[in-house]
């Protein structure tokens, strides 16, 4: 195979990202940010045929234009929202990513935030730490969860495996999705979200990113849920209308949210910092060195088989 011209995109652990199988088998660009694009020739921007890319920066059109050989986008993650897949149709650009491999991390921190919210798990190693526990002894009591009436928003991979974990948790499953899954019987569609809201005690978010959802779960979704209902969300920060989860949060409307993404990452909303009723992680869901690794050769595979077989193995839906 005639060796060609590529881009890696991104901060990569050495686990997600082999180095030097890319430069066995390709020319390599390698820079943090698309920000330093700057600092590339623009002879070399011109030979480039395929990026891999890591990282949550808008690739639109305009991004795309620098790149006038550029054939393929191989995204790292399941989620691809930040890259416009209607601007590359429009340039026959292709786009993979790498779904599955990250579903079973997703889904177990997805059921970690609910423990840790739910059961206040932060507050329980704050009270022995601060001495709490020696000086006033019990912390106060928190919120049982199992046998609870979970909703899923959004069915897809990830949301089905937060399903298949809840079942162990004797919950009762609800889901929200375009149309009905082939799933279990006892489990309860909704084709209206604010529906499965009010009759859930616990909310679950699992949609796909991008315009079409973004500030999809709203105030009234909110107080749907009402003062027992609690928040999870693994999809992406966009997804949640973030000033009303902040107000229902500070006053008290529902019981608690547990998070893994925001908006503005890393430099989230100052008033969550706060509270006493959010379990908050660095988005890191997927930050399992198995699985990102697996993340990361998955994303190498889809350049090389484009470049040995015309396709990338795992190409986004839109493009299918």
């Amino acid at each position: 195979m005639k060796k060609r011209a590529i881009l890696l995109i991104g901060k990569y652990a050495k686990e997600e990202c082999n180095l030097s199988v890319y430069e066995q088998n390709f020319f390599v660009n390698k820079i943090d940010e698309l920000g330093d694009l700057k600092k590339i020739k623009k002879n070399d921007l011109e030979k480039i045929e395929a990026i891999a890319f890591k990282g949550h920066s808008a690739i639109d059109l305009e991004i795309m234009k620098k790149f006038p050989s550029l054939r393929l986008i191989s995204n790292f993650g399941v989620g691809y929202d930040t890259i416009n897949i209607n601007d590359a149709k429009k340039l026959n650009i292709l786009v993979s990513f790498t779904p599955d491999i990250l579903s079973d991390d997703v889904a177990d921190m997805a059921l970690a935030l609910y423990l840790g919210v739910s059961r206040k798990l932060k507050n329980g190693y704050d009270w022995i730490k601060s001495g709490n526990w020696a000086l006033h002894g019990e912390m106060p009591l928190n919120k049982k969860i199992s046998g609870s009436k979970c909703g899923i928003l959004g069915l897809g991979r990830i949301g089905f495996e937060i399903a298949k974990r809840l079942e162990a948790f004797k919950t009762e499953i609800h889901y929200f999705s375009r149309k009905p899954k082939k799933v279990s019987s006892k489990w309860i569609y909704h084709n209206d979200p604010l529906k499965l809201c009010l009759n859930v005690e616990n909310l679950f978010v699992a949609l796909k990113g991008g315009d079409s959802t973004n500030g999809f779960v709203s105030a009234d979704f909110l107080m749907a849920l009402g003062k027992d209902g609690i928040v999870i969300n693994i999809s992406r920060g966009s997804v949640i209308d973030e000033n009303s989860l902040l107000d229902a949060l500070e006053n008290d409307k529902i019981y608690g949210a547990g998070l893994d993404v925001f908006l503005n990452e890393p430099k989230i909303n100052n008033r969550f910092f706060e509270l006493n009723n959010v379990f908050m992680q660095p988005h890191q869901a997927s930050a399992t060195i198995k699985t990102r690794k697996a993340m990361g050769e998955l994303q190498f595979q889809n350049i090389l088989n484009y470049f040995e077989n015309g396709k990338p193995l795992t190409l986004v839906p839109e493009l299918n």
